[in-house]
């Protein structure tokens, strides 16, 4: 459903997802409703075929399919938004949500922790403090004949 105010969804700085690439899903949302319940269809589902998307390099597609190999079937990522009354809501919180799930997924590994040994001076503290709480409870005890 391509639009002329919507060229994209933008996920980041160096990828946006062309709307021909997305496809939209429209059903009853669970729940009451009143009057309208049996009538709207509410309940929006995005579909992204990630494996198939023009958008990514194959950089990014490698680690994309890695990090969410979780909820792709198939290669293909849907995301169902059910929890606004109205289908434009629901719309725009599954695109939100989309964009969210996939700039996450693109994001890097954070760096490996260095390991370190503790440095002089802590080890002087450390030792102290157990002196100090040792002597405490020394003198706590009763006097020993």
């Amino acid at each position: 459903m391509p639009a002329a105010h919507r060229p994209g969804l933008r996920i980041n700085a160096g990828v946006t997802i062309p709307e021909s690439e997305l496809s939209w899903r429209f059903s009853r949302s669970s729940g009451p409703g009143g009057q309208g319940v049996n009538t709207a269809d509410s309940r929006a589902e995005l579909v992204w075929d990630a494996a198939r998307s023009a958008a990514l390099s194959p950089h990014q597609r490698e680690r994309l399919l890695a990090n969410l190999s979780g909820r792709l079937v198939g290669g293909v990522l849907t995301i169902a938004a059910s929890e606004h009354r109205e289908q434009r809501r629901n719309r725009d919180a599954a695109r939100e949500r989309l964009s969210t799930v996939v700039a996450d997924a693109l994001r890097p590994p954070p760096p490996t922790r260095r390991p370190t040994t503790p440095g002089r001076g802590a080890k002087e503290r450390r030792l102290a403090a157990k002196k100090h709480r040792t002597d405490v409870k020394r003198l706590r005890r009763p006097p020993h004949d």
